[in-house]
């Protein structure tokens, strides 16, 4: 008998080939069973019906403790409940949605779908929001080499003035711009004429009060010589229905990818 052989048929070298299989086996078995910790259930894609994937292919629920407080647990088999806005243009798996709201940006539709993160702002190793309008910190500012955006008027698609860099909003860790605080045209508070002769009562304003979105930076290309920012993604007039954050200085996680969605859906939606 060889020396390192079992028996005369089974020797070390085709051992460890089984172990070897063995091994690859089970690491396919639970790689395929830990990626199924999001996006499960599935749905039929024309039923909605659930489909019924089976205890042997779902891994155990397990929970993780998040760095800044609090747990997640996945699976936790949460399906998105939010109102559809579109409709088939066929009957059969796979067929493209036709919108159907009056306006598809916002209507989380094709390339403007976004994912319902938590609606708080995502925080610094020291439990600060991440990214913060400059006006309200000292620690940053322009360089003098840098085109400096702010009084600049944003141009949208069609060529019109959307409205008036009046801020940035700096990623702190990263010490970079993320977006630009807009005022959009037509919504800034105008003061109203005093009557004839200085006496009596003023008129009452007509202009709309005023309306701040922020642009993305990857959707903005800053013209220095002519002083202006265009964005091709969105004409001049759907500027006023980009998605606002609930506090003048802080924007959560979930209105980042609100706004982030919207840009993005007007290369198919706003151009057609």
């Amino acid at each position: 008998m060889p020396i390192g052989a079992f028996t005369t048929y089974i020797d070390f070298a085709q051992v460890t080939l089984y172990v070897f299989w063995f091994f690859f086996a089970a690491l396919i078995l639970y790689l395929r069973r830990e990626d199924r910790r999001e996006g499960y259930p599935l749905e039929y894609d024309v039923t909605g019906k659930i489909e019924k994937t089976g205890w042997f292919w779902m891994p155990p629920a397990k929970t993780f403790h998040l760095f800044h407080g609090g747990t997640s647990e996945a699976p936790n088999y949460r399906r998105d409940t939010r109102p559809l806005k579109a409709k088939r243009v066929a009957p059969w798996p796979g067929s493209p949605f036709e919108p159907t709201g009056t306006n598809p940006l916002a209507d989380c539709i094709g390339p403007s779908s976004y994912a319902e993160r938590e609606d708080k702002p995502e925080l610094t190793l020291e439990n600060t929001p991440k990214i913060v309008p400059m006006r309200t910190t000292k620690d940053y500012g322009m360089e003098s080499s840098s085109p400096d955006p702010r009084g600049m008027d944003v141009i949208g698609s069609d060529g019109a003035v959307a409205g008036k860099v009046t801020d940035l909003w700096v990623d702190t860790p990263e010490a970079m711009v993320r977006y630009f605080e807009v005022q959009v045209n037509g919504t800034a508070p105008a003061a109203a004429p005093a009557a004839k002769g200085g006496k009596g009562t003023k008129a009452a304003a007509q202009t709309p009060a005023a309306k701040v979105v922020l642009l993305p930076n990857n959707f903005a290309h800053i013209d220095k010589g002519k002083r202006t920012v265009t964005v091709a993604a969105i004409p001049a007039k759907l500027f006023a229905q980009v998605p606002t954050t609930a506090r003048p200085d802080q924007v959560t996680k979930l209105e980042e990818d609100k706004i982030s969605a919207y840009y993005a859906g007007g290369y198919l939606f706003a151009q057609a």
